[in-house]
């Protein structure tokens, strides 16, 4: 187990579980029929996504992304499970988007279906993101933080 971990990851992995018990919270106040509670914690939790977003486009483009550090016969096994959060992740924001705009603009018809599928591509992009920090960050050492291409597919 990794003693230290690193500020950033850490920092954005955090918005991003944030992001997750907002959507919950949110899934529960609109069985509740409290819309305006509904919509005040949906757009937090799109605040807290877009917090996590920054955090990570700028430590990516800055300083670059972290290798995988553990047993080189898990990392093959390692990087599928990257490449499906990643496309999780990238489905899921689009996914918000859309919930977020129909929200807004009153198409409840199209946003009760698309908000829970929403919701729950969001909870399975948080835990696998959770998954990918621990992976990298706590039960193992990181590895070399380099660009995001070499990061993911190791060359």
């Amino acid at each position: 187990m990794n003693t230290s971990l690193p500020i950033l990851p850490t920092i954005s992995t955090s918005f991003i579980v944030l992001s997750a018990i907002l959507v919950a919270i949110g899934w529960y106040l609109i069985k509740q029929r409290n819309i305006e509670a509904h919509m005040r914690v949906m757009f937090g939790a799109a605040i807290a996504a877009i917090v996590f977003f920054i955090i990570y486009a700028s430590r990516t483009i800055f300083i670059g992304n972290t290798a995988f550090g553990g047993p080189d016969e898990i990392k093959i096994y390692y990087t599928v499970f990257l490449v499906f959060h990643i496309t999780l992740a990238t489905v899921g924001a689009v996914l918000g988007i859309i919930s977020l705009i129909t929200g807004y603009k009153k198409n409840y018809q199209k946003h009760r279906k698309l908000g829970p599928i929403t919701s729950i591509v969001w909870f399975f992009t948080a835990i696998t993101g959770v998954a990918v920090y621990l992976l990298l960050y706590v039960f193992y050492h990181g590895g070399e933080t380099t660009s995001v291409i070499k990061a993911i597919l190791g060359f």
